[in-house]
């Protein structure tokens, strides 16, 4: 079975140090998992049983695309009107316990890895009917309609299921696990998983115009992150803006994993 970082949550004792960490710059954040602790969570209206971290919203001037939160829910915990706009589409991302959704393709048993896309307007409902506490990723973006091109429709699926394509000349040692394919042009953001086998590289400065969300699922590497070499583990989340450089080499003995977000496939906003 996968395994997935989730916030540890509690407070750290009063002996403890800084995590030393943490930063925000103009082309980057970095929240280490030891900032994810009680007192930065919030809630939602409409929920019960649930709290989140907010670790990425609209900001003018750095990423304006998209938002991300990890919610926990609670035994019982969830909602029935979950998204309040109806322009906002969204990826669900489970790290933790199980949960059952109710969506327009029917109604699905969700456990850790389980992957699902709402199309805006897409009505749903969640909740948490075991006896464990369940944690997800809920990825949202504000649709941008094209013309001549269909609304994408609704998903569900598994990290088991996904496609996973080995980037050119690497040996298998860097892959990304596809929930959509790239030419897909109704989508206009990807939530992808981006893989390394220990030692696998990214072997040049990425620079782009998408934004990025990344949260480390599992293992560690050591991350570029515009001038400067970070490392990260799991739990930890980057935070990229449009153009900022990035690249990466994994480390540690196990696999490096990564929970990506990306805006594409539509005209830059003028």
């Amino acid at each position: 079975m996968m395994a997935y970082a989730t916030p540890m949550g509690g407070l750290p004792k009063q002996t403890d140090d800084l995590t030393g960490k943490a930063v925000f710059t103009e082309a980057y954040a970095f929240l280490p998992a030891g900032t994810m602790r009680d007192i930065v969570t919030s809630y939602l209206p409409g929920w019960d049983g649930m709290r989140m971290w907010m670790i990425a919203r609209p900001l003018s001037g750095f990423a304006e695309t998209f938002s991300q939160y990890i919610v926990e829910l609670q035994p019982g915990g969830g909602s029935d009107v979950p998204e309040s706009n109806p322009e906002a589409q969204g990826v669900l991302f489970v790290t933790s316990g199980n949960m059952v959704l109710h969506c327009p393709l029917g109604r699905f048993d969700l456990r850790p890895g389980s992957y699902v896309f709402l199309p805006a307007g897409a009505g749903w409902r969640l909740r948490n009917e075991g006896d464990q506490i369940a944690t997800f990723h809920w990825i949202r973006k504000k649709y941008q309609p094209a013309h001549g091109v269909p609304a994408p429709e609704c998903f569900v699926t598994h990290d088991e299921d996904g496609t996973v394509v080995e980037m050119p000349d690497t040996g298998g040692k860097w892959s990304t696990t596809r929930f959509v394919e790239p030419s897909d042009l109704r989508h206009d953001f990807h939530v992808n998983i981006v893989n390394f086998q220990p030692g696998g590289v990214i072997p040049f400065e990425e620079t782009h115009v998408m934004e990025h969300g990344l949260f480390v699922l599992e293992g560690t590497a050591d991350y570029l992150l515009n001038r400067d070499w970070v490392s990260v583990g799991p739990g930890d989340f980057m935070w990229l803006r449009a153009f900022c450089p990035q690249a990466c080499r994994a480390t540690g003995e196990g696999p490096f994993r990564y929970l990506l977000y990306k805006d594409v496939n539509r005209h830059a906003g003028l």
